[in-house]
């Protein structure tokens, strides 16, 4: 089964929402005002069933110029357009604007469809195909079949169904590799359901109880139930226009233009980077830094343009690279098509690609301009470098999809690059992604090596959980296996830490910790709490557990219960002691008498001696564990 999304476009009352219905017998006319006015406001949809093999979806796009914003987020991510054109009327305005922002937002697919043919003879029909040949001169129209209909008689539509199935056979429906992306364009509650978002999955597949991010906002959801044209699904993939009952997020919450993803996929952008296509005749003078309002998916967020070669753009039918920079956040990503709007007065300026979604300052010049330009026409090694940055590591699978090149093709880029790392699960990331994650680890440690000098280290799994928003999690363990390998960092256990870091006193306490462990010392074997010997040297109270951890952890003392602690060398003298007097099982009394410790010190003596391995107790005796003993009286000594 191949999915395909097919979108309308044309002026208004040129009988797009007729002709859907006379397509698929369904009426997307929802609102009130919609059917009082006999105008669409708000985007349609319906299921158009034409072979067993395609499964396709109707977008009826609103044609009046004050709803130009849904026509603009209903046609980015279609597989074929239907140019609507009534006969009684001929090329509009909003026909040749829509015409426009098809061609900037690169749709390479048409058919053209003429309607309300009973309202015209022979000779208007012709002067209708002239004036419409005309208008499609030089875009990517220009060849398009043109079918002949009157929705209401239903006089050719079976030959346009025929046109739409012969122009989508064999066309391969959208990729579903990459994460999932779904820019959203209709939210609404059902009674006893919660919340409901709609919208044309861009990229990847979504399951049934799939944890998703909703960007730009962050607020982790949980896809509870699929449907397509009402219809459950189990999944969802590229090209489906699906339905999504999400938990975890309330209606108000939500608005047209946000994006649900992958979770841990996807980065918000506020500034981006672009090669942008100028409209033929442009009303006014584009000013440096002048207002625009940017569509993007489903999204219309203003902001405004920064050129590095000019002050104005003046002269239409220009392509040029420039940067946005925007009043929110947006998603996106390399490779998507964008319209630009003046919002006042108010007039399509162009659009173009995405270059790169997250765009720096750059200084005003030809340096930069050559530099954006570079980017655009990136090589495939450059480009697969990109990719990497924006996903981070991914499968061979996937970025061969990403690039529209063959795994063949995509193995050899990767065996050709130096720049490249393969992962033991056969994923790949590119040596700036590692060498910032790596200056990210290192800067992560140094702070945590300053606000905790006491410790050996953060553990592993902190340092990992504080990165998955932005990496993914199996890049983050194989980073610190790798960095361990090549002396980047330490890994001690489950503990993380810089080469250069021992575990330490700060100067300020570094006497009164060695006085702490003089005063344990001396006592031997019947010690005080050592919270008294802390508070004898006036430690901070918010220091005491630092500094027990610390002597523990360095193995300068033994805890042999909550309170009490011996100093390492009274305790290996007494394991030294009495493993000298004793045979290999000896009773509690043997050990008093060894040691002259009473039952209250004595029996967590013994205790500790379990925990260590050194001995095995066996109802009221104890084992010693030879090998143990003497590995560990050898690596204390």
């Amino acid at each position: 089964m191949n999915h395909y999304t097919v979108g309308m476009a044309g002026h208004i009352d040129h009988g797009k929402t007729t002709l859907t219905k006379a397509l698929t017998n369904i009426e997307t006319d929802r609102l009130k005002e919609e059917k009082e006015r006999s105008i669409s406001i708000e985007l349609g949809y319906a299921p158009l069933k034409l072979t067993d093999e395609m499964e396709v979806s109707l977008i009826d796009v609103p044609g009046h110029e004050r709803f130009i914003r849904q026509m603009i987020a209903g046609v980015a991510g279609i597989d074929l357009v239907m140019l609507v054109v009534a006969a009684d009327e001929g090329v509009m305005p909003q026909t040749r604007e829509h015409i426009d922002i098809l061609r900037l937002l690169g749709i390479e697919n048409g058919i053209i469809v003429v309607t309300k043919m009973t309202r015209v003879d022979d000779e208007m029909r012709e002067i209708v195909e002239l004036d419409i040949r005309e208008a499609i001169e030089g875009t990517f129209l220009e060849k398009s079949r043109l079918y002949f209909v009157d929705s209401l008689s239903s006089m050719g539509i079976d030959d346009l169904k025929k046109g739409i199935a012969s122009e989508l056979q064999g066309r391969p429906s959208r990729d579903a590799g990459g994460a999932f992306r779904l820019p959203i364009d209709q939210v609404f509650t059902i009674h006893g359901q919660g919340t409901v978002v709609r919208g044309t999955v861009y990229e990847g597949v979504v399951n049934e109880g799939d944890v998703l991010d909703l960007l730009p906002k962050r607020i982790p959801v949980r896809a509870r139930q699929l449907q397509v044209h009402h219809q459950s699904r189990m999944n969802v993939r590229a090209g489906q226009r699906v339905a999504i009952n999400v938990g975890g997020v309330a209606k108000e919450e939500i608005k047209r233009g946000d994006v649900l993803v992958a979770s841990g996929h996807y980065e918000t952008t506020q500034t981006i980077d672009v090669g942008l296509m100028t409209v033929e005749n442009l009303l006014f003078p584009l000013k440096q830094r002048s207002a625009i309002k940017l569509h993007i998916g489903t999204a219309e967020v203003y902001g405004k343009i920064v050129f590095f070669d000019r002050n104005e753009l003046i002269d239409g039918n220009e392509r040029i690279v420039c940067q946005i920079r925007l009043d929110e956040p947006i998603v996106t990503r390399r490779g998507d098509r964008f319209i630009l709007r003046r919002p006042t007065p108010m007039e399509t300026i162009g659009g173009g690609i995405v270059i790169d979604p997250h765009g720096e300052k750059y200084r005003f010049g030809e340096q930069t301009i050559e530099m954006l330009e570079q980017k655009m026409d990136a090589t495939p090694i450059e480009r697969l470098q990109q990719l990497l940055l924006d996903h981070k590591s991914l499968s061979l699978k996937d970025a061969s999809k990403e690039l529209n090149m063959t795994e063949v093709e995509m193995k050899e880029l990767v065996n050709e690059g130096e720049q490249t790392y393969q992962l033991p699960t056969g994923e790949i990331t590119s040596e700036k992604v590692v060498r910032s994650l790596k200056e990210s680890f290192q800067m992560e440690l140094e702070r945590y090596h300053k606000d905790y000098p006491f410790r050996i280290g953060i553990k592993k799994a902190e340092m990992v959980q504080s990165y998955t928003h932005t990496y993914p999690k199996r890049l983050l363990e194989w980073l610190l296996v790798e960095g361990h390998k090549q002396g980047w960092f330490v890994i001690s256990g489950p503990f993380a830490a810089l080469p250069s870091h021992i575990p330490h006193a700060p100067k300020q306490w570094e006497k009164r910790v060695e006085h702490v462990l003089t005063s344990i010392k001396n006592e031997g074997l019947q010690v005080t709490p050592i919270a008294q010997h802390l508070a004898a040297q006036q430690l901070p109270i918010v220091l005491h557990e630092e500094v027990n951890h610390y002597l523990y952890q360095q193995e300068l003392l033994y805890q042999i219960d909550e309170k009490l602690s011996i100093h390492r060398e009274p305790f290996r003298e007494a394991v030294t002691k009495l493993k000298a007097e004793t045979e290999e099982v000896f009773t509690l009394k043997e050990a008093k008498d060894s040691t002259g410790l009473s039952r209250k010190y004595l029996v967590p003596f013994l205790e500790k001696l379990d925990k260590l391995g050194l001995t095995i107790r066996q109802e009221q005796e104890r084992k010693w564990r030879v090998d143990e003993v003497e590995n560990w009286l050898g690596n204390k000594s």
